[in-house]
C-alpha cells in the first residue's frame, strides 16, 4: 500500500504567516432554500479598477456547495464588537445545530444570509474560480453593497495573535509620509510632480 504523503509547512514559515493580520468576514450562500454561513479572514479585494473580490473557501464547508450551485455569495464585514459572531461561525454550523437565526438576516431583495449590524454587506457574483490544494478561490464581482456601520473599527484575526480590533492610526497627526517621500525624491534630483499615484506597492 502506498504511503500517504502529508504536506508539512516549515515551522518558521508557519509562524511567519501566522503574523499576517486580516479583517474578518462571514460568508453566506443559499440554494434551494438551504442557507449556510461561515467565518473567514480570507476574503480580499483584488482589483482597483473593478469591484472584484476573491474568497478562499474550503470544500469541507457546508457553504461551499451552495456557492457552487448558486454562483453567488454574500460577505458581512464584521465590526470589532462582533467577536462573538465571528467565533460562532468559526465552527461548523452542525456543531451548534445551525442555531444562528439571532445573528442573521437577509440581504435586501434576496435570501442571502448576512450578519445583523455588520459594518457592511456585499452581494457577490462568481465569474471565475481556481482550485488549490485544500481550498477553492472564487473570484466574484460585487454587484451590490449595503453600508451599515462604516465608522466602526473592523474585527481582525491572525492565527498567532488571535482576535483583535483595528485601533490607533499608524501615522502621526499632521504628518504626511507621502509628502516627506516626495521631498526626498525632489532632493535627489528627480521630478516628483509625476510620481505614480497608484498605491499598489
Amino acid at each position: 500500500m502506498a504511503a500517504t504523503l502529508e504536506l508539512m509547512i516549515d515551522p518558521t514559515i508557519k509562524r511567519s504567516l501566522g503574523q499576517m493580520m486580516h479583517a474578518v468576514q462571514v460568508v453566506g450562500a443559499v440554494h434551494e432554500g438551504v442557507a449556510r454561513a461561515y467565518c473567514s479572514h480570507w476574503v480580499s479585494q483584488v482589483s482597483f479598477e473593478e469591484p472584484i473580490v476573491m474568497a478562499s473557501v474550503s470544500p469541507k464547508h457546508d457553504t461551499y456547495p451552495l456557492i457552487e450551485a448558486s454562483g453567488e455569495f454574500a460577505v458581512s464585514l464584521l465590526a470589532g464588537d462582533q467577536v462573538g459572531v465571528g467565533q460562532y461561525f468559526s465552527y461548523p454550523g452542525r456543531k451548534f445545530r445551525y442555531l444562528a437565526a439571532e445573528y442573521l438576516t437577509e440581504f435586501p431583495g434576496t435570501s442571502l444570509p448576512v450578519v445583523r449590524e455588520a459594518i457592511a454587506w456585499l452581494r457577490c457574483r462568481v465569474f471565475d474560480r481556481k482550485d488549490m490544494v485544500d481550498h477553492v478561490l472564487f473570484f466574484a464581482r460585487v454587484e451590490q453593497a449595503e453600508a451599515l456601520r462604516l465608522r466602526e473599527p473592523p474585527l481582525l484575526y491572525s492565527s498567532r495573535l488571535g482576535w483583535r480590533i483595528a485601533g490607533d492610526k499608524a501615522r502621526e497627526p499632521g504628518v504626511s509620509v507621502r509628502d516627506a517621500l516626495l521631498e526626498r525624491l525632489a532632493a535627489a534630483g528627480f521630478d516628483a510632480s509625476d510620481a505614480d499615484e497608484g498605491g499598489d506597492e
